[in-house]
């Protein structure tokens, strides 16, 4: 920047003006970029801190864009898989001569010209034996496949395996199926399987194989699915023809659209690969409904990454905003001398905003770079470990570089908006004051907390009044369920507390002013530490902003969380107690399960629960199930139904909600179980005393649902099966009910009341009671309980072992009661998450301020602070940030809950505010700034450079 002076005339008497020419918009950003690369050099530590911060959600962000990228199957993956090094398959999937149609990419998405109507005789069923020979040219060859399921023995037992059958070992399938070891099977009683069936059978190259059914086949060698996981077992007979129907694979030919209408009118389906790698144009024969295409299908699906990419970095970048701009902050003041001589050589304010928010772009660049590229490189590592053994958990190593880009970009945008308000500061300050060093504190505004106020108060109506809306709204029958009336109340719910903790944020200057005031009594370490958060505002406001922001996120998340988990506690169907392992017996072929096929099922249960080493076995017998029946006429018209009648006191009326007259799981209109005395604390988890067991075996009830006693006693009644099964019976929820027939008996029993409100048995009787009344029991339910570690307490065992009961004659359901899911499985993960944000922020904040804290810390050892009170000046520091954002977040974070539960009110099962847990929320917003304060307190400052202490004068 020059001065040039123009020489004075001769007949001048005053001297002209000087005239400095401006440089060019250009010259002016190439020294601004020059400057901005020095100072990021220059200040290297802030720099990094920066970069850092902006790092670590890009490259959690590019990470993830590449994992699940690699979710989506490109169409040669796709074609690939299917298909091997094949042309094509078809397969019968139609009625011939029934205007069958297909869209040429998929042979599953199809329709019919007569609206689903069949063949020329009438039939949709596809013909299994169909020949596409017919319909091919001659001599086109043919590779048959056919697919199915078989159960194999194990060495625990027996599994289900998923079987081939035909030449999977050849080379044409390569990319769909591979010979691993041996050779492929040439005769029908050899088979290839996968290393897991080796693996579960106890078997190896050469052994026997057996099926359930008692076939015995030699195994060959091993070979690999491209679609089965490691752990599945699969197996590759050697007759193609065992199942039905049978997929013909084409080796070499070309298909063309002539071809394919040929093959769909005979009921053939066809998947092509010219037709997936290029599909040809396709318009549906009807426009009632539409058929997305495959690369919709992927738009689609990579939009919705793109979307939830977006999302999340949205709310990553709000934090790392708000910590990288307090970073900012203190990298500006540091800065401010160099920018205050460049402004006193013509630099505008303008130039020295563009300055800092360079550095903030380059740093986001550099940023953004260094996190797609750890991002990229941890899914590459990851992938393979995470990878289940098939192709299609992840079917290639996918790179989204267009949404890495925009993730780039995302990173520049984060980098110069946390740039932006030091900018903005810098801009406006006094050159001549930063020269002399001057720091005078900052002044507060009253615009800002009338503004913050307003949004405070604002953010709060909105969310009580969008509550009550919502309440209103869900029990509205007048307003449409597709107006933005039922949706509108739940945005403000959301909306308003985000809002109100805006305001908090555009207040923070002022509210710390406020605490300023008070903390200024306690003592000198807190009022010094108070007034450094408000004179360096720009440093301490974002940072409890930002813990203030995973705050609100984890208490509402708790809050909500618990509410809605404890509802679907109290409304949860125990089968039985706690710990209790189940099989349940039902009907197979026979719709009604007789009692000698189910005293059979239940035999086959207790043998394997004996052998299992079962510490307690219980059989538990009620009336048949009848669901299974088609029509009442189905039922034998001498068949009882037995059932406990509720007093008309403890019935509802059609006005009130039925609901909250249930006090338990199971079906009031099958309310009677019977068990034995000593079955009764495996059944329901009580224990009686010696008084009521006899009672019990003489003919009482017990009732684990007091609405059915009056006076001690309960009304039993019986009426027929198919009146059961028509409904003509009471209901046992509604009073004032028509069309309910006569009961065939009635009589009245003495009730033994019990607590048990974890399992399903609502009245139990003796088997010498219920044979008294006539009642028509099959066993229905085997339980039994087994030690901790048990392998019988695993699903997956119970669920293999449930399998290989099953009959043609009755179906076996093997599991184990858990009750319902607890919330530590979210909870504790989210509270761990929400702990290192706020550490991590709290970290950051305190970190800067000890930094930027150094000046006056040799300013206090000069004038003869002790180290105790600089240690107690960083307990108060930790005590002002993290304590201002835990509690804005808190109270901020309970409202959405709360207004949740004034939406609830008036629905069918309110929330409950006594299920939050409130001391949690507490430790939350209390003990945690406690104990970042005293870290902070704990770690000693650094020994004060008395060198670089500013002189008073």
């Amino acid at each position: 920047m020059t001065a040039v002076q123009d020489r004075p005339r001769a007949d001048a008497g005053t001297r002209r003006r000087v005239e400095r020419p401006k440089p060019s918009r250009t010259a002016r950003l190439r020294v601004s970029v020059r400057i901005a690369r020095r100072q990021v050099r220059r200040t290297w530590v802030s720099s990094l801190l920066i970069m850092s911060l902006i790092a670590l959600p890009i490259a959690g962000m590019a990470g993830v864009a590449v994992m699940v990228s690699s979710t989506f199957a490109t169409p040669a993956e796709r074609v690939t898989v299917q298909l091997g090094t094949m042309s094509a398959w078809v397969e019968p999937v139609w009625a011939a001569d029934a205007g069958f149609w297909q869209d040429p990419e998929d042979p599953y998405e199809y329709g019919n010209e007569s609206q689903w109507g069949g063949g020329s005789d009438g039939s949709t069923e596809p013909d299994s034996t169909a020949d596409p020979a017919s319909v091919l040219d001659p001599g086109t060859e043919i590779v048959p496949l056919s697919f199915g399921d078989e159960r194999i023995e194990t060495v625990a037992g027996n599994a289900r395996a998923r079987a081939i059958a035909g030449d999977v070992a050849d080379e044409r399938f390569a990319g769909a199926y591979a010979l691993i070891d041996g050779r492929a099977p040439s005769t029908d009683d050899e088979v290839l399987v996968s290393p897991a069936v080796l693996e579960r059978a106890g078997l190896s190259i050469g052994g026997t194989l057996t099926l359930t059914s008692g076939e015995q086949f030699t195994v060959t060698g091993t070979f690999d699915d491209a679609t089965a996981a490691d752990v599945d077992p699969v197996l590759a007979f050697f007759d193609a023809d065992r199942y039905s129907p049978v997929r013909s694979f084409l080796p070499d030919i070309d298909i063309d659209t002539d071809l394919l209408s040929a093959l769909n009118a005979a009921g053939f389906g066809v998947y092509a690969r010219e037709f997936v790698l290029d599909p040809p144009p396709f318009e549906q024969p009807f426009d009632d409904y539409s058929i997305p295409t495959t690369a919709e299908l992927d738009q689609q699906r990579e939009l919705g990454l793109a979307a939830g990419i977006g999302g999340g970095g949205l709310a990553a970048g709000y934090m790392v905003v708000m910590l990288a701009g307090a970073a900012f902050a203190v990298s500006a003041r540091r800065q401010q001398r160099a920018l205050a001589i460049a402004a006193s050589v013509g630099a505008e304010p303008r130039d020295l905003r563009r300055i800092v928010l360079l550095q903030g772009a380059v740093l986001g660049l550099i940023a953004g770079g260094a996190g797609l590229a750890v991002g990229v490189a941890g899914a590459a590592i990851l992938m393979p470990l995470l990878a289940n053994g098939s192709a299609t958990a992840f079917w290639g190593f996918h790179v989204p570089w267009l949404l890495l880009v925009g993730v780039l970009v995302f990173a520049v945008l984060v980098g110069s908006a946390s740039a932006w308000m030091p900018a903005r500061t810098v801009g406006r300050s006094d050159t001549i004051s930063a020269l002399r060093g001057a720091r005078r504190p900052m002044k507060v505004t009253v615009a800002r907390p009338l503004w913050g106020s307003l949004l405070i108060i604002v953010g709060i109506a909105v969310t009580i009044v969008s509550g009550i809306a919502a309440g209103a709204v869900a029990i509205s029958t007048t307003i449409p369920w597709d107006s933005p009336l039922r949706w509108l109340p739940i945005v403000g719910i959301v909306g308003g507390p985000i809002l109100a903790q805006v305001g908090i944020l555009v207040s923070g200057r002022w509210l710390l002013w406020l605490a300023s005031r008070l903390l200024s009594r306690v003592g000198l370490a807190a009022r010094l530490a108070s007034r450094d958060a408000v004179a360096n505002g720009a440093r301490t406001v974002p940072a409890f902003a930002a813990i203030g922001a995973t705050v609100f996120v984890g208490v509402f998340a708790v809050a909500m969380g618990m509410m809605s988990a404890e509802q679907s506690a109290r409304n949860y169907g125990y089968s039985a107690p706690v710990g209790t392992v189940v099989a349940d017996i039902g009907p197979m072929d026979d719709p009604l399960l007789s009692a000698q096929v189910a005293e059979k099922a239940a035999n086959e249960a207790e043998r394997l629960f004996t052998s299992s080493g079962a510490l307690e076995l219980r059989v538990v017998s009620s009336q048949p199930d009848v669901s299974y029946v088609e029509t009442s006429a189905d039922l034998p018209a001498d068949l009882d139904h037995a059932m406990l009648v509720k007093p008309v006191r403890s019935l509802l009326s059609a006005e009130e909600d039925g609901g909250r007259g249930v006090s338990y799981s199971g079906d009031p209109t099958d309310n009677i179980t019977v068990v034995d005395v000593d079955g009764l604390e495996t059944a329901m988890g009580i224990a009686l005393t010696p008084a009521q067991r006899e009672a019990y075996n003489d003919g009482a009830v017990i009732v684990a649902d007091d609405a059915y006693i009056t006076d001690g006693r309960v009304e039993v009644a019986a009426w027929s099966a198919r009146d059961y099964f028509e409904r003509s019976v009471p209901s046992n929820v509604w009073h004032d009910e028509v069309g309910i027939a006569d009961p065939r008996w009635e009589r009245s029993a003495p009730a033994i009341p019990v607590a048990a409100p974890h399992q399903r048995i609502i009245s139990a009787v003796a088997p010498s009671t219920a044979r008294a009344w006539g009642m028509g029991v099959v066993p229905r339910h085997v339980l039994a309980t087994f030690p901790e570690g048990s392998q019988m307490n695993s699903r997956d065992h119970l669920y293999e072992l449930g399998e290989g009961l099953t009959t043609d004659d009755y179906q076996i359901s093997l599991y184990r009661e858990t009750g319902p899911d607890s919330p530590a499985v979210w909870l504790v993960p989210l509270l761990a998450a929400v702990a290192v944000l706020v550490l991590g922020a709290s970290a950051v904040a305190l970190g800067l301020a000890r930094f930027e804290r150094r000046p006056d810390d040799a300013t206090l050892a000069a004038v003869g602070g002790t180290p105790g009170l600089r240690r107690r000046i960083g307990l108060w520091q930790g005590l002002v940030i993290a304590g201002f954002g835990t509690f804005a977040g808190a109270a901020a974070g309970i409202l959405p809950p709360i207004g949740f539960w004034l939406q609830s009110q008036t629905g069918y099962e309110p929330l409950s505010l006594a299920d939050i847990p409130w001391w949690l929320l507490g430790v939350l917003a209390v003990a945690l700034p406690l104990g970042i304060a005293a870290v902070n307190w704990l770690v000693p400052p650094r020994e004060p450079e008395l060198t670089r202490r500013n002189v008073i004068a």
